[in-house]
């Protein structure tokens, strides 16, 4: 599925015509946040945790949700047009319209924006042998729990790993784990399952809950914690997950083997309970 229309403020336009002003915020200043949401069989996947999150970041950068959960949700319906494939919900929200200066303007209407697009599942190949990354310096901004649209720091990472290449930057900052430049990793290190722990260095991924979530309920050891890059270079396994990539084992960090240089047996378990819980969610037996 291509993007065939663009919800802009309450129309729907043919993606080719969608536009937005040059003095819109979000293009000025990246003021602004967003959310992607996967779509399996039609239904919106955790779409309630997705709306929670943005509402988290639209109150931490002081801007009012201009739509209700309901009214989004219908636009989402409205974009996918009835489909029952796979897809992911693009939707971006900025402070609006206003002549350029860095305060906040008065009597100003938020920018939404969002759009269904196809879901681009990582290569059968890269989950059954695993790929690669490389470390990289966390230069991003110190609210990382904010989804924000302002990405250019991630990016620079993510090229990096692309020159090297390599599938994910994995980030640190003052020897300490993060993430990855746009995932949430998962370390396994003496049998435990570990992750960096919740705060303003990391956002609170929706995959990296379920992970945990699933980890936990079925006799992994699980613990969000502080995690040096001893620990990390020194792992059993390592994975990155996210929305639109899931789980994929990381083999190869530096150029050298992770563990034993291949999806170790915890990946294999979570991968098989994830892809479980995604085929119930599919069928409607699970939310």
């Amino acid at each position: 599925m291509v993007v065939e229309e663009v919800y802009i403020n309450g129309s729907y336009v043919p993606a080719a015509e969608a536009s937005i002003s040059v003095f819109d915020r979000g293009f000025l200043f990246a003021d602004g946040v967003y959310e992607v949401i996967p779509v399996y069989g039609g239904r919106l996947f955790r779409l309630q945790h997705h709306l929670d999150r943005l509402r988290y970041s639209l109150a931490q950068i002081h801007l009012s949700h201009p739509m209700s959960d309901a009214a989004i949700t219908s636009v989402f319906q409205r974009l996918l047009n009835g489909r029952s494939d796979d897809a992911s919900i693009y939707l971006q929200i900025t402070r609006g319209i206003a002549p350029r200066n860095h305060a906040f303007p008065d009597n100003i209407t938020p920018t939404v924006v969002a759009y269904a697009q196809n879901l681009v599942y990582p290569d059968q190949a890269h989950r059954d042998a695993g790929v690669r990354a490389v470390t990289y310096p966390d230069q991003r901004w110190e609210r990382c729990d904010i989804k924000s649209i302002s990405l250019l720091a991630n990016v620079l990472a993510r090229q990096f790993a692309h020159e090297h290449d390599a599938a994910e930057a994995v980030l640190f900052r003052d020897g300490i784990l993060t993430e990855g430049a746009a995932s949430t990793l998962f370390v396994v290190h003496d049998g435990q399952l570990l992750t960096s722990a919740s705060g303003h260095s990391i956002l609170p991924g929706i995959t990296r809950e379920l992970v945990l979530e699933l980890a936990c309920n079925h006799g992994l050891q699980c613990q969000q914690t502080n995690i040096s890059q001893r620990q990390v270079r020194e792992a059993d396994e390592l994975w990155l997950s996210s929305s639109t990539k899931e789980i994929l084992p990381i083999v190869m960090l530096d150029g050298k083997p992770v563990g034993e240089g291949m999806p170790g047996p915890h990946y294999h378990q979570i991968i098989k309970l994830y892809d479980d819980f995604k085929l119930r969610f599919r069928n409607g037996e699970v939310s």
